[in-house]
């Protein structure tokens, strides 16, 4: 597997690197796991360490001069690399522990290709920054397609609050155009993220500061913009160093109707 990816362009590198986490997270499902302490309420299992291995041995033999951000194992490769990847070995790592599979494996170019990698679905949704696909085992790629049709909103409740008071993603699922026109669900993941890409959601909500390189995010991003959702923070503006949290949606509509609905509760 060492040479298998050498001479393959960056879309198939993040696939192959997706898929070989994926691989992981599958096998290691169930089982007592050791977990490794982050400090305020965050841990890592043994199967986000050991995905992140294996996604790297994918990206060190098909790109050695590449270097790495983590989410385990932090910066890696040369300081002055000229491209990075972006690696989350397991997104939700706390529904995995408790055993539910809503996870996913997210694998970015930084400003390039990316792929996020559903273990239990047998979806792999990947761009190659251009356009937005999804291959699922022994059927062809499909482009993906948003739509607002399904009127379900992932709103990430997951605690810090930075942009309280002024904004809390609990209050926009209490106001009532939003009971009217939505209805929440709550994945905390990147998962989220391709669904919106691929239809399945209309929406997702989160606050935050700059997402736009997290190793949480950026593959999920990357994914929706290809796809042609609309993609802002939580006041609108480009996401980016002054971005803060992130509203992505399939359509203009459904990101204004957020979006008034947002600032009405500030």
């Amino acid at each position: 597997m060492i040479n298998t990816y050498a001479s393959s362009d960056d879309a198939a590198v993040a696939i192959a690197g997706a898929r070989a986490g994926a691989d992981v997270v599958r096998d290691m499902y169930g089982r007592r796991l050791s977990r490794i302490d982050k400090g305020a309420g965050d841990f890592a299992t043994a199967a986000d360490v050991e995905a992140e291995k294996r996604i790297l041995g994918v990206i060190r033999a098909a790109r050695p001069d590449d270097a790495v951000l983590g989410e385990e194992g932090g910066q890696q490769g040369a300081a002055d690399a000229v491209r990075q990847w972006l690696v989350d070995p397991l997104c939700g790592t706390l529904n995995y522990a408790a055993g539910n599979m809503l996870v996913a494996v997210n694998v970015a170019l930084r400003g390039g290709p990316a792929a996020v990698a559903d273990p239990f679905g047998g979806e792999v949704f990947f761009t190659d920054g251009e356009t937005a696909w999804v291959r699922h085992d022994g059927a062809d790629d499909a482009p993906l397609t948003p739509t607002s049709a399904t009127r379900l909103v992932d709103v990430n409740l997951d605690p810090p609050f930075p942009g309280a008071p002024g904004f809390r993603t609990v209050d926009l699922l209490a106001h009532p155009g939003f009971i009217e026109r939505f209805r929440p669900r709550v994945v905390s993941t990147t998962l989220a993220l391709a669904w919106v890409a691929a239809g399945k959601r209309a929406a997702y909500v989160t606050d935050g500061g700059d997402l736009s390189g997290s190793v949480h995010f950026a593959a999920g991003i990357a994914l929706c913009r290809a796809a042609g959702c609309v993609v802002t923070s939580i006041d609108g503006a480009p996401t980016g160093e002054a971005g803060r949290g992130l509203v992505v949606a399939a359509d203009e509509d459904t990101h204004g109707l957020l979006m008034s609905m947002m600032r009405s509760r500030g």
